[in-house]
């Protein structure tokens, strides 16, 4: 019983992260279409089309990790907190890695209390440690990794 609800507490915690991320990624999208250098969008260079889309992919494959997590979780499988512990860690460093991209793409703006993203970046920082580190993570997989 106790472990479902680190578990549950796991999901929960790359929710959150997964949250932030996305708002960072819709930030990060509105900031770099409307900022311009040498008279075009940051959107139009390559570079930041290439960083928005690795954004988004990261974004995706933690949330489908997570939601697959969450349906093992459900139906009480065996591997259910393996796979959560995947997920927490896949979903809180991808979340703190998109959220630290969005940063990136707003430059020094992206420190200012008037945008959001500097707050989602320290936010999503200590979910990496909330509900068992993601050292303890990794702990957690190879051990049912290796164990079978």
């Amino acid at each position: 019983i106790a472990m479902a609800g680190l578990d549950g507490g796991r999901l929960n915690i790359g929710a959150c992260s997964l949250g932030a991320a996305a708002a960072s990624l819709d930030a990060a999208v509105e900031y770099t279409k409307g900022r311009k250098q040498f008279g075009k969008p940051l959107s139009a260079f390559q570079a930041s089309q290439f960083k928005i889309a690795d954004m988004a992919t990261k974004l995706h494959s933690s949330r489908l990790m997570l939601r697959s997590a969450a349906s093992a979780l459900d139906q009480k499988s065996p591997n259910a907190t393996m796979l959560c512990a995947m997920a927490k860690k896949l979903a809180t460093d991808q979340g703190f890695a998109i959220c630290n991209d969005a940063l990136q793409l707003h430059g020094g703006y992206g420190y200012l209390k008037d945008y959001p993203i500097q707050r989602y970046l320290r936010d999503v920082r200590v979910h990496q440690i909330l509900e068992g580190t993601n050292e303890i993570m990794n702990v957690i997989v190879s051990r049912r990794v290796l164990d079978g």
